[in-house]
C-alpha cells in the first residue's frame, strides 16, 4: 500500500490517500476532497437526489459550472458510480444549449458521468439558451418546450433515466420526459445530483 498526497480540489488542503489492492480491484476512486469539505455537503433524504442544496453546494456549483473548473467533476464520482453502476435504464444527461456549452467549454452533466465511468447516451438538445435558474417559479411552470430530439436520434422502446444537476420545480425534467415519452420511450425516470 502506497500513500500519496493530493490536495483538496475545494480548499487546497492536503488529502491523505492510500492506494490499496481493494481500491485497484474494485471501482473505488481516490478521494479528491478533504473530510472537512466533504462534511459540508448535506445528503438528500430523497431517493431521486444525492444531496440537498446548501451553501457548500452553491459554492461548488459556482466554481464547477461558472468558473469552468472541470476537475470538480471528480468530487462526487464515487457516489455517482455507486448510484448508477447497476442501472438498467439508459442514462441521458440533461444537455446544455450548444451556445451555452461553447461558452462554458464543457457539458457539466456529461463530465460528471465521465468522471464516474458511467455510460450514457445523448438524444436531446436544448432549444433555448435561457436557464431555468433565471426564472421565478411561475415563469418556470409556464415555459415553452425546452428540448427536442437530436436530428436523427432514435428513441428505443426502453426505459430511460434523465440525469440533471439540480431539481427545483421539476420543469426541466418534465419537459425532457415528455419529449422522450412522445418519441416512444416505455418509461422515463430522473435523478439529480442536488435537490433544491
Amino acid at each position: 500500500m502506497n500513500k500519496i498526497e493530493i490536495h483538496c480540489l475545494l480548499c487546497s488542503q492536503p488529502v491523505q490517500s492510500a492506494i490499496s489492492w481493494k481500491m485497484l480491484l474494485t471501482k473505488q476512486f481516490q478521494s479528491t476532497i478533504c473530510d472537512k469539505c466533504s462534511a459540508r455537503f448535506e445528503r438528500s433524504s430523497l431517493s431521486t437526489a444525492l444531496y440537498q442544496y446548501n451553501d457548500a453546494m452553491k459554492d461548488y456549483l459556482h466554481q464547477y459550472k461558472f468558473l469552468q473548473d472541470v476537475a470538480l467533476a471528480k468530487v462526487f464520482r464515487q457516489e455517482l458510480y455507486a448510484r448508477f453502476k447497476n442501472e438498467k435504464a439508459r442514462i441521458i444527461p440533461i444537455p446544455m444549449h450548444p451556445l451555452k456549452q461553447k461558452e462554458r467549454t464543457f457539458s457539466h452533466m456529461e463530465e460528471l458521468l465521465k468522471a464516474a465511468n458511467i455510460p450514457y447516451v445523448q438524444l436531446l438538445e436544448k432549444t433555448t439558451i435561457e436557464t431555468q435558474s433565471s426564472k421565478n417559479r411561475e415563469e418556470r411552470l409556464q415555459t415553452a418546450p425546452l428540448f427536442r430530439l437530436i436530428a436523427g436520434a432514435h428513441v428505443e422502446h426502453k426505459e430511460y433515466l434523465l440525469f440533471d444537476d439540480i431539481q427545483t420545480t421539476g420543469t426541466t425534467l418534465r419537459h425532457a420526459t415528455e419529449v422522450l415519452l412522445n418519441a416512444g420511450a416505455i418509461n422515463v425516470q430522473s435523478f439529480t445530483l442536488i435537490n433544491g
